[in-house]
């Protein structure tokens, strides 16, 4: 993966913020307004109108959490090497076939507005699995190098 494409190290910390000060805007919200957030089908012109409160809240949360997941997952390493960017392209790939199984398999198991759910999480999913993996096979690495340096004294 080209280097160039990346974001600067220091967007991981940008996007860390972004996730964590959604936190406390979210409760905020589920304070202010309970039970709007709570899923129903619906009924009339009312419940699919667009740019409502709820909805501006929720395209603003989104925007937030992805923009946030998207900086931490392509942000640079401090040391960005053609070790880390082979890492980078394989928890990439396993994020997608792990994703997809998923998927694949939420589809031919729901119905109707659990569907729909399915879908909505299918935003997230993929930028998670493929943090999470990243940086767990980061972290065997350095823990590796370590016992290599350490059982080398």
């Amino acid at each position: 993966m080209r280097t160039n494409y990346l974001f600067s190290y220091k967007s991981r910390f940008i996007g860390l913020g972004l996730i964590l000060l959604h936190i406390p805007i979210r409760l905020f919200w589920e304070m202010a307004y309970p039970g709007l957030g709570s899923h129903h089908l619906p009924t009339g012109p009312a419940d699919s109108a667009l740019f409502t409160n709820e909805h501006l809240f929720n395209i603003v949360s989104t925007i937030l959490v992805l923009t946030g997941l998207f900086l931490i997952a392509f942000s640079k390493e401090k040391i960005e090497d053609e070790q880390i960017s082979q890492l980078r392209l394989d928890s990439l790939r396993w994020a997608i076939y792990l994703n997809y199984l998923i998927l694949l398999g939420s589809l031919i198991f729901t119905t109707g507005i659990d569907l729909f759910d399915i879908l909505r999480l299918n935003i997230w999913v993929p930028l998670i699995f493929f943090i999470v993996r990243f940086r767990w096979v980061i972290f065997r690495l350095n823990r590796s190098l370590k016992t290599d340096k350490h059982h080398e004294e």
